[in-house]
């Protein structure tokens, strides 16, 4: 199962309906996006082969409202606009079935704000909903969905026209959509699907030439070393398929040092304590008695990791890579790999969700609380 990101952020708009003045940014403004999809579903393991007979195809709809700099760090992102996606995908197959999802989503425009003609990076996380998962005695082919409720993330690359026809303009470009449930139930290796998009997208509102507002640029930015402690938690099962969920916990420690506005890195330690081990590892041991490395009693692992941070105002976006120095029983790799998201409140407290995952295999979905001191 590829990694991904796993929690809906859906984006509350709130509206200010206060008069403007000549130092204010213009009022926000919104638009619709309505794509057709048709693409290819990605051989990402060999199981997934037989489960491949035909070309996913669907449709994109999205609500989007843009941003001309009323928060600080807008300006700093080329002005992303920000919104809420559907999308609805036929796996033109039977076993696998269809697949509904929800998103929030940021799009980041790659050229001049004030160009017509625009390329567009979107990126996505929210929830699908899977028609027709696993079950062991009606549907026991699906390895792809164990349960109905899926994570999922998507990318689109995409070029944009607006305003073509008075406030009906064009956009096409190239899609991925994952979807999985992130190991918290076997079956899951998940289904990533890419393909091409073509469509239109509807002004709300009639558009006058864009007035982008600047903050008043900082002189540098600068911060000590700062140190984190974080506790994360959540539950998931093994790849035994029944062999029951269970709860896990992480304990983190780690220093990170901030080189400008936007980013930091980190170093420091994870400490998990895993029982859906102990499940695994007897099973190992009756199938395989001669090999010798199954420690029974020990589900803990220990690794070093280093890490990078985005910073969009009070949201972040996390990515890590560990290494496990405590590794008593060869669980999938000895390397892993985290995505996830955090929410800052106030300077030091902040919550995060994220996904843990050895290369194309999820383990668990991670949430949790931490400080930076």
């Amino acid at each position: 199962m590829k990694k991904t990101s796993l929690i809906l952020f859906l984006f509350f708009i709130i509206n200010s309906f206060s008069q403007e003045n000549e130092n204010s940014p213009p009022k926000r403004q919104n638009y619709f996006q309505a794509e057709y999809f048709y693409g290819n579903i990605l051989k990402h393991q060999p199981t997934v082969a037989p489960l491949i007979t035909g070309h996913p195809e669907g449709i994109i709809l999205s609500w989007n409202q843009k941003n001309y700099g009323k928060e600080d760090w807008e300006q700093h992102f080329n002005y992303p606009d920000f919104g809420v996606s559907f999308a609805y995908q036929d796996y033109k197959n039977e076993i696998i079935g269809k697949l509904y999802s929800i998103y929030g989503h940021y799009n980041f425009y790659l050229l001049d704000r004030k160009n017509k003609n625009q390329l567009i990076l979107r990126t996505g996380i929210g929830f699908a909903y899977s028609t027709n998962p696993y079950d062991k005695e009606t549907n026991n082919k699906n390895i792809s969905f164990g349960t109905h409720l899926n994570s999922s993330t998507y990318l689109r690359l995409y070029y944009q026209r607006e305003n073509l026809i008075k406030n009906l303009g064009i956009n096409a470009g190239i899609t991925f959509i994952h979807a999985s449930n992130s190991n918290v139930k076997s079956p899951n290796t998940g289904i990533n699907t890419w393909g091409a998009t073509i469509g239109l997208n509807y002004n709300l509102s009639e558009e006058t030439e864009p007035t982008f507002f600047t903050h008043p640029e900082k002189e540098s930015y600068k911060e000590p070393i700062k140190y984190n402690v974080a506790f994360r938690c959540g539950v998931n099962e093994s790849e035994i398929i029944g062999s029951g969920l269970h709860p896990f916990y992480v304990f983190s420690a780690y220093a990170d040092k901030r080189i400008g506005r936007k980013s930091a890195f980190q170093l420091g330690t994870d400490i998990f304590i895993s029982p859906f081990l102990k499940d695994y590892i007897e099973y190992y041991q009756i199938n395989f008695p001669n090999d010798t490395s199954a420690t029974k009693n020990d589900i803990s692992r220990v690794s070093l990791f280093v890490g990078h941070e985005l910073f969009l105002n009070k949201i972040s976006l996390i990515t890590q890579v560990g290494y496990y120095i405590h590794y008593p029983f060869p669980y999938e790799a000895r390397y892993y790999e985290r995505l996830g998201l955090k929410r800052y409140f106030g300077d030091k407290w902040y919550a995060a969700v994220s996904l843990k995952a050895h290369a194309a295999n999820a383990e668990t979905v991670e949430f949790g609380v931490g400080i930076r001191l």
